[in-house]
């Protein structure tokens, strides 16, 4: 897209954004928007808004959104479940579905459902650090992890978001799949997010990569 920046905020992120509103956690926009939060601008469609909250806050979550469907994902239950999540505590990996009403996700149309599709995912912290993958021992200082980007939100920092979808946070098997089936809207994020990539994030994402990934096809374009 040729639009130049702007910091109005794209309708469903703002949606999100007042709804949670109160919200008695910190949360952090990541995923595909916040990539194009740090530009400024919305670079191309995008399925839902991915939203980060760290575990131990997962029951802030469930206590905000009491007569809503909500469906959870840990590995506790089958990846294809649609069942109601009544506030069981998750482990780790989780995340929590706030669906649509149509959405196949839907638990049933007596609940309230969202106008616009997002979802929580849940993270692992250790005091003042965003454990990123702790096979690896890499975390980040929740201050350098998490700023304010061009919509005024509290945002995955770049080399944060592209840590995520290169797959830096999964294990050695998950990551060498998630290698060879990298989606396309993955790599429109990297290559829109290159060019404003200070040294020094460039270099902490190599760095990261090539430790939890050795070979990753991304490290070409870092170096």
């Amino acid at each position: 897209m040729d639009e130049p920046s702007s910091r109005e905020v794209p309708e469903a992120v703002a949606y999100v954004r007042d709804l949670l509103d109160g919200l008695g956690a910190a949360w952090v926009l990541c995923g595909g928007w916040a990539a194009d939060a740090w530009l400024g601008r919305q670079t191309r469609d995008h399925g839902d808004v991915d939203i980060a909250v760290f575990h131990h806050d997962q029951r802030a979550v469930f206590e905000h959104f009491p007569g809503w469907a909500l469906v959870a994902h840990d590995p506790g239950v089958p990846d294809d479940t649609t069942e109601q999540w009544n506030g069981r505590p998750l482990d780790l990996p989780a995340h929590i579905h706030l669906p649509e009403l149509h959405s196949p996700l839907s638990t049933s149309a007596t609940l309230t459902h969202t106008e616009f599709g997002f979802e929580f995912l849940l993270n692992e912290r250790s005091g003042h650090d965003w454990v990123l993958n702790r096979e690896h021992g890499i975390a980040v200082p929740l201050e350098r992890a998490v700023q304010t980007s061009q919509w005024g939100l509290a945002t995955a920092a770049p080399e944060i978001v592209l840590f995520f979808k290169a797959g830096g946070h999964l294990t050695p098997d998950q990551a060498h799949a998630a290698n060879d089936v990298l989606r396309p809207h993955d790599e429109q994020d990297l290559l829109a997010l290159l060019p404003i990539l200070t040294t020094d994030r460039r270099t902490w994402l190599a760095h990261t990569l090539g430790k939890t990934h050795p070979g990753h096809r991304w490290l070409t374009h870092l170096h």
